[in-house]
């Protein structure tokens, strides 16, 4: 059969179609009662039970996986990219106390690499499922001659709710004396992938294939680890903590900032929050940056998680029971730090 001109540009419409119709397949696992209609349509449908809520707040959020990218490309493993993006998604929605509705995606390649996409989606497929969030629709782009070969880029937009009057909002609930606990991460997440390639490919030497003894794994692996989800895991929290009083006051979600710049978006004006930092676990991941990197240690807490994916800062009187339910919940978690009076800054010492 001659092939069409279309294709012979380098887009290929018949193949995105055909892997388009393994989308219902692959999305099973992420659909909820309120989606209406089919994934493929012009825009995606969800019907809000807005019965469930008094007054209903929508909170959105959109992003990417950054150069995070550049392992997956180095490795050919793209099993776990769909999942950082959800997961990163949900947990910025989590800081408000909001439960994630519904995801959209955007993929653009070069050329279309069927088990490229299907990895891909069911990375999306299991974080939404784990997270109980809708896949609804999402775009595929083929752009040849826009990216390198082999390479493509990933985005995705979550919807989420919460109940506007029990909505976080540290900046008017956080006061001093208040203790802050760290979840542990899984190693680097989605942040700082600029530095972290830097530090292990140009001046450690390391290969995305090397096996660190240090790591007992490869490096490549390593920086694949899936980005930790704490959305289930903050529902449970405020139906336990907050149903009455506000025991948990603020959450951030350690991303690209880490704790300088994330940390005091939940502080109000007149408070500071001091980070002690030999207070967790540091994962071996850091270790090695922070021993052999050769950058300033107060830059590394402004870039990395440094092992500490959430911080919620909570009542000091109900501190030591949040911390057991957590960890109950199968996550590490300390008391990392305080609150003291300040002018609205994260202090790491």
């Amino acid at each position: 059969m001659k092939q069409k001109a279309y294709a012979r540009a380098g887009v290929d419409i018949d193949l995105g179609n055909k892997l388009k119709a393994t989308l219902p397949q692959l999305l099973a696992a992420t659909h909820r009662r309120e989606v209406l209609g089919k994934v493929g349509g012009f825009g995606g449908l969800f019907a809000l039970d807005t019965r469930k809520y008094k007054q209903p707040v929508l909170v959105s959020s959109v992003d990417g996986v950054g150069t995070k990218l550049k392992i997956a490309f180095a490795m050919d493993r793209h099993d776990t990219i769909g999942e950082d993006l959800v997961n990163h998604c949900v947990n910025d929605i989590a800081v408000l106390g909001a439960e994630p509705l519904f995801f959209l995606d955007y993929l653009g390649t070069g050329k279309l690499q069927p088990h490229v996409f299907t990895d891909i989606i069911k990375g999306f497929a299991r974080g939404c499922a784990a997270n109980r969030c809708a896949l609804i629709g999402g775009e595929t782009a083929q752009m040849p001659g826009f990216y390198q070969a082999g390479e493509y880029d990933v985005s995705g937009t979550i919807v989420g709710v919460v109940e506007k009057g029990r909505m976080l909002n540290g900046q008017k609930s956080v006061r001093r004396g208040d203790a802050v606990i760290g979840i542990e991460a899984s190693g680097l997440h989605t942040n700082g992938y600029s530095l972290a390639r830097q530090i292990f490919f140009e001046k450690l030497k390391f290969k995305p294939k090397s096996r660190v003894a240090e790591l007992g794994n490869t490096i490549g692996d390593e920086m694949l680890k899936v980005h930790v989800t704490y959305g289930p895991l903050v529902q449970t929290l405020l139906k336990k903590f907050n149903a009455k009083s506000d025991v948990v006051k603020a959450i951030a979600h350690i991303t690209g900032g880490g704790f300088v710049d994330n940390i005091p978006r939940t502080l109000p004006a007149n408070c500071d929050v001091v980070i002690h930092k030999n207070s967790w676990e540091m994962l071996p991941i850091f270790q090695i940056i922070r021993d052999r990197g050769g950058v300033d240690e107060a830059e590394l807490y402004q870039v990395f998680n440094m092992g500490v994916g959430m911080t919620l800062t909570v009542a000091a009187d109900k501190a030591d029971d949040v911390l057991r339910f957590i960890r109950a919940g199968k996550h590490k978690a300390w008391i990392i730090g305080e609150v003291v009076k300040g002018t609205g800054v994260a202090r790491v010492i």
